[in-house]
């Protein structure tokens, strides 16, 4: 029985021991989820560092911005949340039960660590550099230390000029340099770039300053085509130009009157074609025509002529000839078909006692070229009753030679196309014409159009194309100074037409 009896409460010792190691290493945990955004935008921050203190485990967020820490201990914990950039922070946790406790971190951008960028150097256009041309790009270099600033880094290119009080701005600039055009000649313009990183304030770089070159005396002007629309170009004889007007107006047929120190032009006014002036730079541009437009058969074949003070223009319109003064008055009639024909074309003598005409009808057919006096009496006729194509007048400087064109083989259609427009030179006083194309060995298949006499006659200027209609047109000179028989012609410009060589 002692022995049962023992046997019993060690036993009993032993279950009891067993239950209390049981109570002793059970321990009760729960997780913590939660997810960081970026504050003011809630966009999800990835690869931020989350973790205790009391110490337990590191996590780092998801692409989405989640994370979990698990199977932490009940208990007061401080959940801290870092990531490069931003402000680190934490939170209070109480782990009270089971379930767990979720969470959210708003973590601001560190601009206590951001540096601003640098100061913007510049690079072009030199510093107080002179003669530089109307379109100029300006271009400089900035850094910034902060990797994710260099993305948001944007500029803001401030421009004065020495002529008037105009600041040109222009801001979100997302490279390291602008392009400046259509700068006026003559004029110094000073200059400086800011850099903004968003973040800190703006940094300015220095101010330069370049000076355009003055206003060329340019003596060559012409036409290229941009879309619908013929802008001008003046130029050079090598070749270096400036655009006269731009490509959003149509503008063509460029004259330019030295004494006037102006260039005259036609320009597409609300359906209408009207004359234009502007100084020699571009500026200034002027309106001559407004009640009376410019008028008749094809626009594009239109012309008008200066007088030689450059103080009037005489212009056709349907069956009249008017004469206009440089600032739009005095609008006067010089003359009027007498047989309703249209007045495509005029020139003006230096002495002012002739004016060159061309007609033609609706189709741009029966072409008659002759001159008439001041009163409008016909004086000479050169050229009539002939088949196909004609046109391009121009007087010598002493008026005894007249300068046109012809397309010796007559033909005509309803598109007006020319197949074989030769030069010819003719002689008022001994009533001769002489054919300079072929003198000066133009090419078969080709047109000769739009001729004006060089300022010393000593040369003709002059558009040559296919006589297909769709070739590229190109502007030659030919030159007088070789044999009777052989006028060599050289080219000037390419893709360009309606010329003048004042």
């Amino acid at each position: 029985m002692k022995i049962l009896y023992t046997l019993l409460v060690s036993l009993l010792l032993l279950i009891g021991i067993s239950c209390r190691e049981d109570l002793v290493g059970k321990v009760t945990t729960a997780n913590i989820t939660g997810k960081v955004v970026q504050k003011g935008t809630n966009s999800p921050l990835a690869n931020v560092k989350i973790y205790t203190s009391p110490t337990t485990e590191t996590v780092f967020t998801k692409a989405d911005g989640t994370f979990i820490l698990e199977n932490l201990p009940l208990g007061d914990y401080s959940v801290k949340a870092e990531l490069t950039g931003y402000l680190a922070t934490f939170q209070g946790v109480n782990l009270k039960t089971e379930t767990g406790v979720s969470m959210v971190f708003e973590m601001s951008d560190d601009d206590s660590l951001n540096s601003a960028p640098s100061v913007p150097q510049l690079i072009t256009g030199a510093d107080h550099s002179e003669n530089q041309p109307t379109s100029v790009v300006l271009s400089w270099t900035c850094t910034d230390p902060y990797a994710a600033d260099s993305l948001k880094l944007r500029f803001k290119i401030i421009v004065k000029n020495s002529l008037n009080n105009i600041v040109f701005e222009k801001e979100d600039i997302k490279v390291k340099s602008y392009a400046l055009d259509n700068l006026i000649f003559g004029v110094t313009y000073f200059w400086q770039v800011v850099a903004d990183d968003t973040v800190n304030p703006p940094v300015y770089s220095e101010i330069r300053q370049f000076k355009v070159t003055d206003t060329p005396n340019n003596r060559f002007h012409f036409v290229r085509k941009s879309g619908s629309n013929y802008y001008i170009l003046s130029s050079t004889e090598n070749g270096q130009n400036f655009q006269f007007t731009p490509n959003s107006v149509n503008s063509w047929r460029p004259k330019l009157n030295n004494d006037a120190g102006l260039i005259a032009f036609l320009r597409t006014v609300s359906g209408n074609t009207q004359i234009f002036t502007a100084r020699k730079d571009g500026s200034n541009v002027r309106q001559v025509t407004v009640t009376q437009p410019v008028s008749g058969y094809n626009n594009q074949d239109l012309d008008f002529s200066w007088s030689t003070n450059g103080s009037e223009i005489l212009y056709p319109s349907f069956n009249k000839l008017f004469k206009i003064n440089k600032d739009g008055s005095g609008l006067t009639l010089m003359y009027t078909t007498t047989d309703g024909s249209f007045i495509t074309e005029c020139d003006w003598s230096s002495d002012g006692a002739k004016i060159a005409l061309k007609t033609n009808d609706i189709n741009g057919y029966n072409v008659k070229i002759f001159n008439i006096d001041s009163l409008g009496n016909v004086i000479k006729t050169i050229l009539s009753g002939q088949p196909g194509s004609a046109g391009g007048l121009n007087f010598s400087i002493a008026g005894d030679r007249l300068l046109y064109t012809k397309d010796i083989t007559g033909y005509e259609n309803q598109n007006h196309r020319q197949l074989d427009s030769h030069l010819f030179i003719y002689d008022l006083g001994l009533n001769v014409s002489t054919d300079i194309s072929i003198l000066s060995k133009k090419l078969v298949g080709t047109n000769d159009l739009d001729p004006r006499f060089s300022p010393n006659d000593a040369e003709v200027i002059f558009m040559n194309t296919s006589n297909d209609g769709i070739s590229e047109k190109s502007i030659y000179k030919i030159s007088f100074n070789g044999t009777a028989t052989d006028y060599p012609r050289t080219l000037l410009f390419t893709g360009a037409e309606m010329p003048d060589w004042e």
